[in-house]
């Protein structure tokens, strides 16, 4: 019997996938507007993407003072903190492989009304952080380019980011792609002199050190809630992922995994360089909060080094993972629209017949990053990102309890829909509560808008079902669909 070619295994395995996603596409009782062009590769690229693989050496300075020199354990505690949350989203993306994200998932799994609102929030976090990326990286580069002016570079970066979504998910995987392989090496760079500067000239501490990962004098409940604090803020990101369920192939899956996967890979990428930069430079307060880790990379490699690091940054906020908040939010703008939940739902729920992307969502995301990065504070809003996404965040965490131990009656599953989401909800709550009061002031308002703006759809929600609600929700046709 001949074995099977590459060309026949793939003539059967695609038209099975085309089965699963056509059964997914039909349970959800949406019809398939965007471009299924995906897959886990693509996901968890962009999940590095989105969180940004060198995303500690613009805070390692500020974060080794707060840790007392142990940043590689803050970001370890901080992805035992997130994968409670990650995993919630796992179990709701397998069973509502919407673009929507904690909108659909608390909509659908919960109430409506809830899901509004959790969707209103991560607006806060989703919309304002492309706006964030820009502000920042306008500012850095005004200060190595002083006689360009930082809102030059805001239409630069929101120009380029607006025309890559729109051209299609797939050349946006491509820069994706391409983005991420220069912070990688970039990184690597780093890492290679790093171990020579240690291991080989035996500067720093010479050689392997526990210091950054235990020191005894300072390790106890207080010191495990600030580097909690500062960790689960560090993850935010993550859950951007679950936005492309419409733009992958068999999303009830691959979507959770990448979810996780990511979650953990960049972990370990993040306690890797930390550990490096500790052992390269032990007296952490010496260093400069804001530009601490490019102090060590000049002290490695001298000026280039340091400019090379500083530029990539930029590149890698900017760009990149500017780029991929623009395209997440644009979904969820996308998702409430085409649920006609927003104002201007028609403009909103838009999708270019050729293109197959949200391109008016695309377009207002853009416009709005401009206004915001131009006139609101860098603080401002880092504050409302951060109390969106923790709130929704918790919504979603007791949506895995209600869905699944509640409504669908698991109860043999403690553990998945009972206690795992019960510690999500408890560490989000935690750093919930440790916010200041301009953040509560700050996102209390939004929240109020919310809540109001939701009651005032709520006549339409007592008889609102999304289409398809009844078919996604049921045992048999999901597990069918997931067996398929």
């Amino acid at each position: 019997m001949a074995a099977p070619t590459p060309a026949s295994v793939a003539s059967s395995v695609l038209p099975a996938l085309d089965s699963t996603n056509a059964a997914i596409d039909a349970s959800t009782g949406y019809r398939q507007d965007l471009k299924r062009a995906l897959s886990l590769r693509h996901l968890l690229v962009y999940g590095m993407i989105t969180m940004v693989p060198i995303a500690p050496m613009s805070v390692y300075g500020f974060v080794a003072r707060q840790s007392h020199g142990m940043v590689p354990l803050v970001y370890a505690v901080g992805i035992v903190a997130m994968l409670f949350t990650a995993l919630s989203y796992k179990h709701l993306s397998g069973v509502f492989p919407i673009a929507g994200s904690v909108y659909s998932y608390v909509q659908r799994g919960w109430h409506p009304y809830l899901g509004f609102l959790a969707g209103w929030m991560i607006l806060a976090d989703y919309l304002l952080v492309p706006a964030l990326l820009y502000a920042f990286s306008a500012s850095w580069l005004h200060g190595l380019l002083p006689d360009v002016p930082a809102w030059v570079w805001v239409l630069g970066f929101v120009g380029f980011n607006a025309g890559v979504n729109i051209l299609g998910i797939e050349l946006q995987a491509k820069a994706h792609f391409a983005l991420l392989i220069l912070e990688l090496i970039a990184l690597a760079i780093f890492v290679v002199f790093a171990i020579e500067f240690v291991f080989v000239l035996k500067q720093g501490t010479g050689g392997w050190s526990l210091a950054p990962f235990y020191q005894a004098q300072h390790v106890n409940a207080g010191f495990i809630a600030t580097a909690t604090s500062i960790a689960v803020l560090s993850f935010l990101g993550f859950d951007a992922i679950s936005t492309l369920s419409e733009e992958v192939a068999n999303p009830r899956k691959t979507i959770g995994n990448a979810t996780v996967l990511s979650l953990l890979l960049l972990g370990m990428i993040f306690i890797a360089q930390t550990y490096l930069a500790a052992l390269v430079h032990p007296d952490y307060a010496s260093l400069d909060p804001e530009l601490g880790f490019f102090q060590i990379g000049r002290e490695l490699g001298g000026p280039w080094l340091y400019s090379l690091l500083l530029v990539v940054n930029i590149i890698a906020a900017g760009i990149a993972s500017a780029l991929a908040a623009q395209l997440a939010i644009a979904r969820i703008l996308y998702s409430m629209g085409r649920d006609r939940v927003l104002p201007g739902a028609d403009f909103l729920s838009r999708v270019h017949p050729r293109l197959k992307t949200p391109v008016n969502a695309i377009a207002l995301v853009a416009s709005s990053s401009i206004v915001l990065a131009s006139s609101v504070s860098e603080e401002v809003i880092l504050k409302l990102v951060n109390f969106g996404a923790l709130t929704a965040f918790m919504l979603l965490n007791i949506t895995v309890f209600v869905f699944f131990y509640l409504k669908q009656k698991r109860y043999r599953n403690v553990f998945s829909y009972l206690v795992f989401p019960a510690v999500g909800l408890l560490i989000v709550a935690f750093v919930w509560s440790g916010f200041d009061r301009t953040t509560y002031l700050f996102g209390g308002s939004w929240l109020l808008i919310g809540v109001i703006l939701g009651a005032f759809k709520y006549r339409n929600f007592n008889s609102f079902e999304p289409a398809g609600q009844a078919t996604a929700v049921q045992d048999g046709n999901a597990n069918q669909v997931q067996r398929t």
